[in-house]
């Protein structure tokens, strides 16, 4: 029986009323992206048509998933918004807060007692505001969601960035900072700018080693890390009916590694043997009666390039392993020859020293069933271990079955080490060293998403590849970067030369799904007389206090704080790992505040310079004397500033900390909207090359802020330490509201004053 299953109901019967009034009015067929949109308008019925890439547009999402890094900030901003109860189907899920180690039982003990205080918090909060939860143990949030959450044809906000999993399920599907998903908890609409489309269409089928992994790591080759930015991708042709749900999911959950607002495939049959075998039938039958609404009209599947700003053909036959990497998700490998000549070329590590299976991305039972056909060929052929071996189970129902099918158990043999479900390595959550900045020059790979530096195990010189389970399986059992499984032979410990088999596999469990305990636990109906308790003195939680108002007069004689130079994502802004601790706590983590980033004066990371003294120092340290000295401070970035993961903290951390301005070549969009919704200025250079004219002592002058209106650049005056003076002129995308919240110092604040009216 699915949760919500009331709600679900509710959007199939208002969707073929409000899709047939969208297709009248945008005059021509409708893709299934556009079908979702326009039938979850905030209004209700379409009355216009939307353009893509220019209109915001308010949206009702049906439900909101968060996990316990930025949940904690989502909560504690919701508990000033004055509302009794979450608006819409809200569910927390602890997976972040565990830190891979020793194993899953040991390391689950160990979170329990070093963040139960965090998980506390969070407990009560869902309690007492009607909010689902789900223990740590229970399982990756992406995955939990996709077994119980996901529906097709629903629209899902989550505070993290791989959201965009549901879209395996035929959802759009979000990520979003917490100030949005708060505004959608308190009952009010949601903005986005309508996305472009991006059509992907997928023919013939793929076969022996090759994985839906490599579709998306083809994808990502094609498209850049920013090539999805603004769009929604759309999946289909005969090759998207040929894949799993699963495997739909990890494509759409990689698509946050293209910029893309969400990816989606069209409600298919392998859609409805996945929601069969995680007992949702009813969810399978109420979607079967409106089935024609849960996929592009014919037409545009027919026709793409009408209807698509962009459309992509690959050819699944054709497709074979990749291995992309390092330090960017979007640089592609093919398996073998290929990836021999580039590593030698780079100098890339060859031996491998660890291969990591799991995460939101590649943990469920198909995924960990392929993986495992590898590991027991390994045993069967005498093979030896070479790397070492971690997986992480998706959730707990993941774990219980593939325990249950002997799954874990052929990697156990093998002594690989069976993490807690959670994201672990996949989020820098993993003990690997005891100091990993001067940690030794190394190659991993894995079947995670990112693979920025330092993001699995905070050592800037490890080399992390991101491929399938399978081939991850065989290239840590081979311990070579340039293995190919396909054609290349091991001497097993007889001495004999052996080659794998391909790899096999099951799409679900033969003898169907099974979990003792899944790890939820649903709220109170009533919660008012639940208490949330928040300790003054605690270090990893605080209540907030409201940001004030950046004063026009303020933006007079504003220092630069840094100019970061080259990629500069949410991880060099507010890192994670080891301050995951502080995620509660604003103040706290907001000591690592652009210590990521490098600056673009001595190229160095943590260390600019303050022009009041003329010393060197960190970065926040820096920030608070500005701060203390009543000077608001300005960041300088380059293009696709703010990449990666949705937490917010990386626009909070900044406002906190004085800064007011955000001037950078090009945003990722997540990102700029986090800073809009903290009251801040994000600000793109109108011509590109004025980033090159921002010196080390620069002073800002946002002479024209007064006339801060939609569509209307704004101009700054750079005075340079020897007083020569230039004047640049920045774009923006704010619309009438978004300049509101900037006025009353967060969308937050705005919140409040009307709840309270």
């Amino acid at each position: 029986m699915a949760f919500d299953i009331d709600m679900i109901k509710k959007v199939y019967a208002s969707m073929s009323e409000r899709v047939d009034k969208a297709r009248k009015i945008v005059g021509k067929p409708l893709t299934l992206s556009e079908k979702i949109l326009y039938s979850h308008l905030w209004d209700g019925i379409p009355n216009k048509p939307f353009t893509r890439g220019k209109d915001y547009v308010d949206f009702a999402p049906d439900r909101i998933a968060c996990q316990d890094a930025t949940a904690q900030m989502a909560l504690l901003q919701f508990m000033q918004a004055g509302k009794p109860k979450v608006a819409v189907p809200t569910t927390v899920h602890c997976d972040h807060l565990i830190q891979a180690k020793n194993g899953a039982t040991a390391d689950l003990k160990s979170a329990n007692t070093t963040s139960a205080e965090v998980f506390d918090f969070l407990e009560s909060v869902s309690n007492k505001y009607g909010i689902g939860f789900w223990k740590p143990g229970a399982g990756i949030i992406h995955q939990v969601v996709l077994e119980n959450y996901a529906f097709p044809g629903g629209m899902m906000i989550g505070t993290d960035s791989h959201t965009v999993n549901a879209g395996g399920l035929g959802m759009v599907a979000i990520g979003v900072g917490g100030a949005d998903a708060v505004d959608v908890m308190a009952g009010m609409a949601w903005e986005l700018k309508f996305p472009k489309l991006i059509g992907v269409k997928l023919t013939g089928t793929i076969s022996g080693w090759t994985a839906p992994k490599d579709v998306i790591l083809k994808v990502a080759e094609i498209l850049t890390v920013k090539g999805g930015t603004g769009a929604i991708v759309e999946y289909f042709g005969s090759g998207a009916k040929s894949l799993s749900c699963t495997g739909k999911g990890t494509i759409c959950n990689m698509g946050a590694e293209i910029g893309a607002t969400t990816s989606t495939f069209g409600y298919d049959e392998s859609m409805e043997r996945y929601l069969r075998a995680t007992d949702r039938a009813d969810i399978a039958d109420a979607a079967n009666k409106v089935k024609e609404y849960l996929t592009a009209d014919d037409e545009v599947y027919a026709n793409p390039e009408q209807y698509f700003d962009e459309v992509i053909e690959i050819n699944l036959t054709e497709l074979t392993p990749l291995l992309n990497g390092p330090f960017t998700p979007d640089l592609s490998t093919k398996v073998g020859k290929d990836m021999t000549e580039k590593a030698t070329a780079h100098e890339w590590p060859l031996a491998v020293e660890w291969g990591l299976i799991g995460s939101c991305t590649n943990s469920s039972y198909e995924d960990l069933s392929r993986a495992s056909s590898i590991a027991q060929q390994a045993i069967d052929k005498g093979i030896k271990m070479k790397s070492e071996l971690g997986i992480n189970p998706g959730s707990e129902q993941v774990r219980y079955t593939a325990a249950r099918d002997g799954i874990l158990g052929i990697f156990e043999k093998l002594d690989a080490k069976i993490f807690t479900n959670a994201c672990g390595p996949c989020i820098g959550q993993w003990a690997r060293y005891s100091d990993p900045k001067n940690a030794p020059k190394n190659s991993i790979v894995h079947s995670f998403n990112r693979n920025f530096a330092k993001r699995a195990d905070g050592n800037p010189n490890t080399h992390a590849f991101v491929a399938s389970p399978e081939i991850t399986a065989a290239i840590a059992i081979a311990g070579r970067l340039d293995f190919n499984p396909m054609t290349d032979t091991l001497i097993n410990q007889k001495g004999e030369e052996v080659k794998f088999d391909e790899p096999t596999g099951w799409e679900l469990p033969p003898k169907g799904f099974a979990v003792k305990d899944a790890g939820f636990l649903a709220p109170d109906e009533d919660g008012s007389g639940v208490e949330v308790k928040v300790a003054s003195d605690s270090e990893r939680l605080q209540l907030l206090e409201p940001f004030t108002p950046i004063k026009d007069e303020s933006l007079m004689d504003a220092k630069l704080l840094i100019k970061a130079f080259g990629k500069c994502t949410t991880d060099h802004i507010s890192m994670a790992g080891p301050w995951l601790r502080f995620r509660g706590h604003l103040d706290n983590i907001s000591n690592n505040c652009l210590i990521g980033a490098v600056n673009a004066f001595g190229h160095k990371t943590n260390l600019v310079k303050n022009q009041l003294n003329g010393e060197f120092g960190g970065v926040p340290d820096t920030a608070r004397a500005y701060k203390a000295a009543g000077i608001r401070t300005i960041v300088v970035g380059d293009h696709n500033y703010g990449e990666g993961s949705s937490r917010e903290h990386a626009a909070m951390e900044p406002r906190h900390l004085g800064v007011a301005a955000v001037i950078v070549k090009s945003f990722a969009r997540i990102h700029e909207t986090n800073l809009k919704k903290q009251g801040m200025l994000g600000l793109t250079f109108a011509n590109e090359s004025d980033y090159d004219l921002i010196q080390e002592d620069d002073t800002f002058n946002f002479i024209d802020i007064a006339e801060f209106a939609p569509d209307k650049q704004l101009t700054v005056e750079v005075v340079h330490a020897d007083g020569s003076k230039d004047v640049i002129k920045v774009n923006h995308t704010y619309n009438a509201a978004q300049i509101g919240w900037y006025r009353e110092g967060s969308a937050l604040n705005v919140i409040k004053r009307e709840n309270a009216s």
